[in-house]
């Protein structure tokens, strides 16, 4: 049993998507989130920027005394997340590529799978191996994998604009080749496209199955957490703890939308040089 809080982080709101169906899971764990808004997105950045990005949240969280950290960002993931692990192999770390992955291969029915993803996911190839190893593992191969980037998704989850025609506009340019493709199965491979489901949903049609890699994350964090320990007690009352490096007063506007409530600590912090 363990009282330390999770660790969440990501460059913007999009990790919220995460802590949400974190706290769903596991009401009674304390949560400490930060988005790193003033360098959003972290999906347009070069590889080594992304890595020390990711390292200086990371060392951000387990200031705050974290027990675990939750990477709620697949750019970081792709990119940073063996990286983290070396550097601070003390401290349970976990990542979006493998949870989404694994629930894509459970979810899909003819092996044709969809990954939708900042430029740097998709550049990284870390959906397409994982998913790859996934099916080994199982003795099975994917018919098909198809990649597409979607960089327009992350600066319109961050304005807000989730249900318009503009994310309609951006959704069609997308993903209309991904529909005519035959997949069955589409990962939604960044903590922001969640919250754009109902549009991506809409192009895509209700043949296709979307994964949000937040589900699927939240059942691999409590599983990791449960195997070493770290879980706290039932009836612990929690709390959740929010930073900021940059906006705070619009990210509390979208966290409400996104949470049902504004953030009731919310601080803004400095990082670096953004």
């Amino acid at each position: 049993m363990n009282l330390r809080p999770i660790g969440i982080f990501d460059s913007g709101v999009g990790g919220l998507t995460v802590l949400r169906a974190i706290r769903a899971r596991l009401p009674s764990e304390s949560l400490v989130y930060l988005g790193d808004t003033a360098r959003v997105p972290y999906g347009n950045k070069s590889p080594a920027t992304i890595a020390r990005y990711a390292t200086e949240d990371s060392q951000f969280l387990l200031a705050q005394g974290v027990k675990m950290i939750v990477i709620a960002c697949n750019t970081a993931s792709a990119l940073a997340a063996p990286i983290l692990r070396e550097k601070f192999p003390d401290t349970p770390i976990l990542g979006m590529i493998g949870p989404g992955s694994r629930a894509a291969v459970a979810a899909t029915r003819n092996t044709r799978i969809g990954v939708i993803a900042t430029a740097a996911t998709i550049g990284s190839g870390a959906y397409e191996q994982r998913l790859r190893d996934t099916f080994a593992a199982q003795h099975r191969s994917p018919a098909a994998i198809s990649s597409v980037a979607c960089p327009l998704f992350v600066p319109l989850a961050e304005e807000g604009e989730t249900n318009s025609d503009i994310a309609r506009l951006a959704a069609a340019k997308y993903l209309l080749p991904l529909r005519n493709s035959g997949i069955d199965t589409l990962v939604l491979g960044c903590t922001h496209y969640p919250l754009l489901r109902n549009v991506i949903a809409e192009t895509m049609g209700p043949d296709v199955t979307l994964v949000d890699s937040a589900e699927a994350a939240a059942s691999e964090t409590a599983a990791l957490l449960a195997s070493q320990n770290l879980l706290a007690p039932p009836d612990t009352s929690p709390s959740d703890s929010f930073f900021v490096t940059d906006a705070a007063a619009r990210f509390s506007t979208i966290a409400a939308a996104i949470l049902g409530n504004p953030p009731a600590s919310l601080e803004l912090v400095s990082l670096g040089a953004a």
